[in-house]
């Protein structure tokens, strides 16, 4: 089956993937998206691994305040670059991050990433974390965080 302009479109949009990376997993599995985007989530953590030693010193404090403010939270979120801290795909994690927090109440770090994640209960927080770094190409790291509660 030949791929297609709207099928690499679409995917782009869903995964935030290179496109000849998608044009290339699309070859792959005949056309078929979803076997598309698991290969695609596949390389994203295999890239996340390669970069999980890379020092991570830039990044954002990312806060949650729960509905009716009886429950904050604070995370400091690490990146590689202030460009990267400034992406769509960085903010989106550390407000789903800050959330998880607010919501599950982990005592440590390495608490949080051994958590399901709450919005994908057949994911951990970490395989989320390395999914984005995955996308975004430089290492992240959850570095603290701190949940207050009334």
């Amino acid at each position: 089956m030949a791929v297609t302009t709207e099928q690499i479109k679409k995917l782009r949009e869903e995964t935030q993937a290179p496109v000849m990376a998608i044009k290339n997993a699309l070859k792959e599995t005949g056309g078929d998206e979803e076997a598309a985007k698991e290969i695609l989530r596949e390389k994203a953590l295999a890239r996340a691994e390669k970069k999980q030693d890379r020092e991570a010193t830039d990044g954002m404090v990312f806060s949650y305040i729960h509905l009716g403010g009886k429950v904050g939270v604070l995370l400091d979120l690490r990146c590689e670059t202030d460009f990267v801290a400034r992406t769509e795909d960085f903010q989106k994690l550390g407000r789903e991050l800050a959330l998880q927090i607010a919501s599950m109440d982990p005592e440590r770090v390495e608490d949080l990433l051994e958590q399901d994640y709450i919005r994908e209960p057949d994911k951990k927080i970490s395989e989320v974390v390395k999914e984005v770094a995955g996308t975004v190409g430089e290492n992240i790291k959850v570095e603290r965080f701190t949940r207050y509660a009334l």
